[in-house]
Order: structure tokens, then sequence, then C-alpha cells
């Protein structure tokens, strides 16, 4: 057999996805391990949310669907974005996705030549650099401060001619930061100045903490005509195997992303997204209530690591605890696995050795045992 694609090869495998495979094997074999490894709620999709797609079912809502999504999701997601976020939106701005993943795969094809540069802010989430390179690009990391995990004026050293795009992600997978109104000014400008594009992925942005408040890129001056904005439903609305995401571009880059999709998934499943539609349009109590029970389980990791004598980055948003370890992250991701039975993810996955990544999104009981046997491991 001849050589297959270079390009797919050097690509390394999802390091979330991979270490949550390891676990589950695991368990299988009958090893009790706590997996905090993985991004995914713990709690149920809302019963209206199922009803709807149930209903959708029963209906005959089981055929093709227009490429950029169905005028009923196009519609809800158009007066969410405009109402909540103060990015001027209308349904013909919007394209909904197989997941926010998809989105943003779907960005890096329809903006980058190769050759072009994206920056990305670092610790970042995993699969930003393959996507960048898979669509031919370059991918470029900058890494934020680590006392901070805000924008600086170092920023701008990272630009050359060659520079297309920003990757942006606020709420952070994997340090929970939330950016400032003068760091997503500051990107901003940087856009404006050097002519960039930006993909902002907001993701978490229903779950935030502690006082900190999200604030849209694509609703700073100048920036609603360059920023593509990126959300979806897993994170906010427990609905990860839903698959549904969606993003809002200017029309000259929306135009490419369709093609793309008509081209590779065509479009989300018809009778999921009537899911969506009853996420974004119903009672919005559920998302409070786990953002709540969230935020219960943050302090309490907090606290906890803060005991054991871990410093972690601010967790101001998403689910996550990002931990400096002071050492071989890998490593040390390995000994709580096999000795401790306990998944997370190192940071050199997030572009930032040195840290480890734990998903609160487990119950507290868990997060306790979880505690106990790392306690038990580093006294050994």
């Amino acid at each position: 057999m001849r050589p297959l694609s270079a390009k797919i090869g050097a690509l390394a495998p999802s390091a979330t996805i991979e270490i949550s495979n390891t676990a589950k094997k695991m368990k299988q074999q009958g090893i009790d391990v706590i997996s905090l490894s993985i991004g995914e709620p713990d709690f149920d999709t809302p019963d209206h949310i199922k009803q709807a797609c149930i209903s959708a079912l029963l209906a005959g809502e089981t055929h093709y669907a227009p490429s950029a999504g169905t005028p009923a999701l196009l519609s809800a997601i158009a007066e969410k974005i405009s109402g909540e976020n103060n990015v001027p939106c209308t349904p013909s701005d919007v394209i909904v996705t197989c997941g926010a993943k998809d989105a943003i795969y779907e960005t890096f094809e329809a903006v980058l030549n190769p050759g072009d540069e994206a920056l990305i802010l670092d610790p970042s989430w995993v699969s930003y650099e393959p996507g960048v390179l898979i669509a031919g690009g370059t991918p470029v990391h900058h890494h934020l401060n680590e006392e901070t995990f805000q924008v600086d004026d170092t920023l701008l050293e990272q630009v050359t001619r060659k520079t297309r795009m920003i990757v942006v992600n606020s709420p952070s997978n994997p340090s929970g930061a939330v950016f400032t109104d003068r760091s997503l000014r500051m990107i901003a400008d940087l856009c404006i100045d050097q002519d960039l594009i930006a993909l902002s992925d907001e993701i978490y942005e229903k779950l935030v903490y502690g006082g900190a408040v999200h604030r849209s890129l694509g609703s700073m001056p100048g920036m609603a005509d360059r920023t593509i904005t990126v959300n979806g439903f897993s994170k906010a609305y427990a609905m990860t195997g839903w698959r549904l995401g969606y993003a809002v571009a200017p029309p000259s880059v929306l135009a490419q992303m369709i093609k793309v999709q008509q081209h590779t998934i065509s479009h989300p499943a018809t009778f999921a997204m009537a899911g969506g539609v009853a996420a974004l349009t119903g009672d919005q109590s559920c998302v409070e209530a786990m953002r709540v029970e969230f935020d219960r389980r943050r302090q309490y990791l907090l606290g906890a690591l803060a005991d054991l004598g871990y410093s972690t980055a601010p967790a101001e948003g998403a689910f996550y605890a990002y931990v400096k370890t002071g050492g071989d992250d890998l490593a040390i991701a390995k000994r709580w696995l096999m000795e401790a039975h306990v998944a997370v993810t190192p940071g050199t996955a997030f572009s930032t050795p040195g840290w480890l990544r734990l998903s609160y999104a487990a119950s507290l009981e868990t997060l306790k045992t979880a505690v106990e046997r790392i306690r038990a491991l580093d006294g050994d």
C-alpha cells in the first residue's frame, strides 16, 4: 500500500479522548477509576429538550434539512445572539453544525490558506492546533501570563505578515479564566489594526462564577464583521451526545463554511435541531441549576487542592481546575492514574507543560473520593 496522508499522520490523537478511553478500559478490567479527564457534564439533558426531539421524530422530521440548519433553529439562535450577546445577527448569519468542534473546523477551512498563521492563546484546547494544521495553516502559540491568564502587550510580538486569524476561548478550556474587557479590547484593537479575523469559542459562556462576566468578542466595537462566534449546546444544556453547535459569521466566511458543510456532514440530525430550539426558547432554570451545582463543586475542589499545597489558575468559568504541578505533568498524570486510579489530563496536551486539568463535572462525592486518593498518594 502506498503511504497514507502525511498531514493526518503527523497529528497527535486527542489527548482528552485518549485518556478518557484509557480510563474506560481500566474500568472494564474491574479497576475503580475516577475519571476527571473529560469535559462532559454529568447531568442528563433536561426533559423538555428530550421531549421536543421525540416529538419531532414522531412527527416524521427525519429527512434532509437545509444545509445551514432548520429555519426554526436559525431564528432561535439569531434571537439569542443578538439579544444576549449584543452581536448583530439575523438567521442568515448563522450555520448549525455537528457540535462546536465542527464549527471550529469549518471556520479554519473557510478562512485559512496554506501557510497562513493562526495565533493560539495558551493554554489552549487540544483541537485548535490540529484544526489549523488540517486546514493547511500554521499554528503560532502565544503563552498567556500564568498568574492572570489575560492578554498583554506581548501578543503583538507574535504578529507577522502571514498572520491571518486569532483563536480566542473565553471562558477558557482548560484554565477556566474569563477574559476581562481590557483583554477583549486588546484583541479587538489587534484584529482591527492588523486586519485579522477572530474565532471566538464561547461554548462555556453560561458557566461563570464568583462575579465574573462573559462578554462576546463580536460585541466589541468594530468586531462584528471580523468575528466568527462559535457556541453550542453541549456544556450549558448537557447535550454532548447530541452533537449540536453553531457559528455566527460574516457573510463571506459563512458562505465558505456552508460549502464545507455541504460537502462533508450535509447538516446535523434534523430531529436533534428541534431539541436545540427547545433548549434556547424554553425554561432556562435548568441551566442555572447546573451552574449553581458546578460552582459548589468548584469551591470544594479549589479549596481541597489548596489544602494539598497546589496552586490553580483563576477558575472563573467552565468546569475545570487547572493545577500547577511544578514537575513533569505527564509523569504525574500517569502516576495518578496507575496508582491512585484518578484520571486527569496533563497540561502538555494544552501546550502548557507543568499543569494538570481536573474536571469537576462529576458529583461532589466523586470529587471528595478523588481528593482523598490524591492526598494518600502525595503522602507516600
